[in-house]
């Protein structure tokens, strides 16, 4: 394949890497060279010639942390307190199987359709969304969530009853997905390990994960300080806060993963860096659920790679990394009062090659290099919202990516060197199919879940009474 485009942005050194005048060519899946256009025309001829006349290439987007699943119950657990227990919860308890399925297949077609290329994904009975995950053709980054404390609702201050049969399961369900799993689609598909954090496991079983991890060489992807519950939680069982306990257990280093930080200060941010343990953030997910910030710019400034993650419908709610980088860098100028924090340029590499090194695949994919796997998007440059297009005194397309764009600018999106995504259409499945499919689960959920839903009374229960809703 050669691919040519006005504008690539490769990421390559410590900016975007902008080159023009240049073709890509692609073979076995990777990109064997970036040269200049005449080169290129002289010495390769392509079997497939991509001729992108008005669009920019960058790589494709890595969604670090999702729960795909929970798409099913997208917008019914925001704008309230206590968002796991009170806002979550009731419909979490009533979903099934199959509807979390529905949800799993709903937000990986509306990510690819926004440029993400690297999925994230980290839930329960995964094994079907890996089928899916395969067939569609792009690039699984997926855990398998391990969790010791019981199923149910607890009421803030109450310490969670963990089950040590409910532990040893999951772990297995984990293990097992490893080896059915693990490097399948010409190492596509990666498994990680999937605790749900510090507080919803023994130490016993969090050791017993991390040895799992090692031994395979792979990485541990866990929610960390993700909140004040969690701090509380492990607080009153330890007597410390998640971090320095984590810290004291061995916990920090290259292997972890760690999502959110939400309930971090900066210095706890430090020492997690400086561990060399990586950071994915999830700046919508956090903004509506907690009002919080967390602190990756920090993260950043200790030296540490941070993800972007998108993480779940219920509470974010899209799957859309365009999204995240523009609330990325708005949240953090917000945050420290100062418009040059967090320019577009850095969210973007959040989302491309710093994304990549965080979630352990920055030797593959995350930027546009010879060696590395041809994961790439085509952003329109004729779309509204991404004209008119500067190139002197500034190029303004990474500015208007980061701030303006929507998700439909992405015409294209290759994998391993295979078109996956063309002209709004996802070219392995029958999108529509499974969008059609969906209709008949609300009711059914909505139902299992309402008597929960009003005895708890949080917030949307209350908007539900007062028609604000």
């Amino acid at each position: 394949m050669i691919v040519k485009a006005p504008h690539f942005y490769t990421m390559e050194g410590e900016g975007v890497g902008y080159k023009s005048g240049v073709a890509m060519v692609i073979n076995g899946g990777k990109i064997v060279a970036i040269e200049d256009e005449s080169i290129i025309d002289k010495e390769y001829v392509g079997e497939e010639q991509l001729e992108l006349n008005h669009h920019a290439i960058f790589p494709g987007f890595i969604d670090g942390h999702m729960h795909t699943g929970l798409a099913i119950m997208r917008g019914l657990a925001q704008d309230t307190n206590n968002w796991m227990m009170y806002g979550l919860q009731p419909f979490d308890n009533a979903v099934t199987r199959e509807e979390k399925l529905a949800g799993s297949r709903l937000a990986i077609i509306e990510a690819i359709k926004a440029g993400t290329t690297t999925f994230g994904d980290y839930e329960r009975d995964m094994d079907p969304v890996c089928e899916f995950i395969y067939k569609v053709g792009v690039r699984g980054n997926i855990a398998s969530t391990i969790r010791e404390a019981k199923r149910r609702v607890y009421k803030p201050g109450e310490l969670y009853e963990f089950d040590e049969n409910l532990g040893e399961k999951s772990f297995k369900d984990n293990l097992e997905l490893y080896d059915k799993w693990h490097n399948r689609g010409d190492g596509r598909i990666k498994i990680l390990f999937g605790p749900q954090g510090a507080d919803f496991l023994g130490k016993e079983l969090l050791l017993k994960v991390q040895r799992a991890a090692k031994e395979r060489n792979t990485k541990i992807h866990m929610h960390v300080q993700q909140g004040d519950r969690e701090t509380y939680q492990i607080v009153k069982r330890y007597n410390k806060r998640p971090i320095e306990w984590l810290k004291e257990i061995g916990y920090l280093d290259e292997t972890l993963i760690a999502v959110h930080l939400t309930d971090a200060n900066d210095d706890e941010a430090k020492v997690v860096a400086n561990s060399g343990a990586s950071m994915i953030l999830c700046p919508g997910s956090i903004g509506i659920i907690d009002g919080i910030v967390p602190p990756s710019y920090a993260f950043q400034e200790a030296g540490g790679n941070v993800a972007l993650g998108s993480d779940q419908a219920p509470g974010n709610n899209c799957h859309n990394i365009i999204n995240e980088m523009k609330l990325v860098a708005l949240f953090n100028k917000i945050k420290y009062q100062n418009p040059e924090v967090m320019p577009a340029w850095r969210a973007l590499r959040m989302a491309t090659i710093e994304g990549a090194k965080a979630v352990g695949l920055g030797d593959l994919v995350g930027s546009l290099e010879v060696g590395k796997r041809a994961d790439f998007i085509a952003i329109d440059l004729k779309k509204p919202t991404m004209l008119p297009v500067y190139t002197k005194p500034m190029r303004n397309i990474v500015p208007n990516l980061v701030y303006s764009a929507r998700g439909d600018e992405v015409a294209l999106s290759v994998v391993d060197g295979r078109i996956i995504y063309k002209d709004g259409k996802i070219l392995a499945i029958d999108e529509e199919e499974y969008l059609a499919e969906l209709e008949q689960y609300p009711d059914g959920l909505g139902e299992r879940a309402s008597k929960e839903f009003f005895e708890i009374n949080g917030t949307n229960a209350q908007f539900m009474r007062e028609n604000k809703l």
